[in-house]
């Protein structure tokens, strides 16, 4: 009879798990989608000696630029003893700095600006924004054309390099700086001009005069900065893709953490970006994707050149209306496939954006708390460790060769769930101390930002006239 029972009891708990997946043990549902990623940690650990691995979708696509990591194996600029590698402390630090200074611009907290005097003096503190600057594309400026390694931003509008002559004080850079008066096609911009009205918008200081001359002075949250001549130039992206007259920032005084690299391309939504300048080629459309490691390059590309069909969209919210940011709706987050219990208000309230400068994706804390959780409870198998910083999920993966984790989604308004990559979970010091890549924000009133960490891999496409963003996986293949 008690045998009876028993198989009875058996078949009863086979059909629940049949029916409910039984998810806590399972790796996989009964439709067949698997609830986790195993990783090899030594992938989370790049090696210098590795061999530059290029992005077919960059090599091979006339609109293309290669991305890589600044101070990654297929980068130019590691060769240069000044672009040492920050450690994880400092990139931390500035992804601190950054995120205070895009949720302050937000917040319109700073409201009251100091108006430049008519000199290149240092302009006032705005909070235009900065980080660790991760990632590189190389861009002909001039006539001859002088190939330029610049950080790009989505965070950012107008674009700047350096220039000759540095009236006060240059950063060091590894190619040479840029010589005004050894190109054709280079020319100063009036300070009666619409683009000199237009650098208040972008730069949040007004332009002043010079001569006659445009002067553009933008400072940085982290305090580097970038003061000179408004002009304009022609921009080489391929031989295919040449553009005359670009307004482009030329530094003569400029100071801070662009160590190693020319300037920024100013991806953002201003008049002065980018993409802005570069509509009626382009539709204010580009894409990216962000390498998994330092030593894979990956791809900005311009125009829809290339974008997969399996883009999912979201429409660019409301929050970041009147900035250079692009805005998101988040409506949800998954955790091994479960939906983690987070109220809508906790992310409409604050609102949230995508951002390629910020390295660790911040969350409101409640959203973050329940992120944690659900993330920690389906890690129990492994030893915790301490945090570092600001991230405080952290395990002890020493003397293991791999690591199974939960996948985890974010859902977006209209309907488009983004999966996010296998590197784009962890942060990894060491063996000993391998954390989760996100953080919580210090209030409930502080957008969220999608960072560059859990954007790796996926094709991310921008549509400024569409007012949509997009994401598809596998991006840099």
């Amino acid at each position: 009879m008690n045998s009876t029972r028993n198989v009875l009891n058996i078949i009863l708990i086979l059909c629940v798990c049949l029916s409910w997946g039984c998810t806590d043990g399972a790796q996989k549902r009964e439709n067949g989608e698997i609830l986790t990623h195993t990783i090899e940690l030594s992938s989370l650990f790049p090696s210098s000696s590795s061999p530059c691995v290029l992005s077919t979708r960059a090599s091979n696509t006339k609109s293309s630029l290669h991305v890589t990591h600044r101070h990654g194996t297929c980068s130019s600029l590691t060769s240069d003893k000044a672009t040492t590698s920050p450690d994880h402390a400092e990139i931390l630090r500035l992804d601190q700095a950054r995120v205070n200074s895009i949720q302050s611009k937000l917040s319109k907290k700073l409201t009251d600006r100091v108006r430049q005097s008519k000199s290149t003096a240092l302009p006032a503190k705005d909070g235009s924004i900065f980080g660790s600057g991760n990632y590189v594309v190389s861009v002909g400026i001039g006539t001859p054309k002088r190939d330029q390694s610049l950080i790009f931003d989505t965070g950012s509008d107008l674009t700047w390099i350096q220039c000759e002559p540095c009236v006060q004080t240059c950063y060091s850079q590894k190619a040479p700086i840029f010589n005004p008066s050894s190109s054709s096609s280079y020319y100063n911009v009036s300070c009666s001009s619409a683009a000199c009205s237009s650098l208040s918008s972008a730069t949040g200081n007004s332009g002043s005069c010079s001569a006659s001359t445009c002067v553009y002075g933008i400072q940085y949250g982290d305090q580097s900065f970038s003061v000179g001549f408004l002009a304009k130039e022609k921009f080489t992206l391929t031989s295919s893709n040449v553009f005359d007259g670009v307004y482009f920032g030329c530094g003569e005084n400029n100071q801070g953490l662009f160590t190693g690299v020319a300037g920024l391309l100013g991806l953002g939504r201003d008049k002065l970006s980018f993409p802005s300048q570069t509509a009626t080629t382009y539709n204010k459309i580009f894409s990216y994707c962000l390498p998994s490691s330092s030593s894979y390059t990956g791809h900005l590309t311009f125009g829809t050149a290339g974008i997969s069909r399996s883009v999912k969209f979201t429409p660019i919210s409301t929050i970041t209306e009147g900035t250079s940011f692009y805005g998101l709706d988040i409506v949800a987050i998954t955790v091994g496939g479960q939906k983690l219990a987070i109220a809508p208000a906790v992310f409409s309230t604050p609102g949230a954006l995508i951002d390629s400068g910020t390295v660790i994706t911040r969350l409101p804390p409640k959203a973050y708390a329940a992120l944690k959780d659900a993330f920690k409870a389906k890690m129990s198998q492994y030893p915790s460790a301490s945090g570092v910083s600001i991230l405080d999920t952290c395990f002890d993966l020493s003397g293991l060769k791999t690591v199974t984790i939960p996948k985890v989604a974010f859902s977006f308004s209209g309907g488009a769930v983004v999966e996010l990559g296998s590197t784009g979970v962890l942060y990894a010091f060491k063996m000993s101390q391998v954390c989760l890549a996100f953080a919580g924000n210090s209030d409930d009133t502080n957008a969220a930002i999608f960072g560059n960490v859990q954007q790796q891999t996926l094709e991310v496409v921008y549509d400024g006239a569409g007012g949509r963003v997009g994401f598809a996986p596998n991006g840099c293949s």
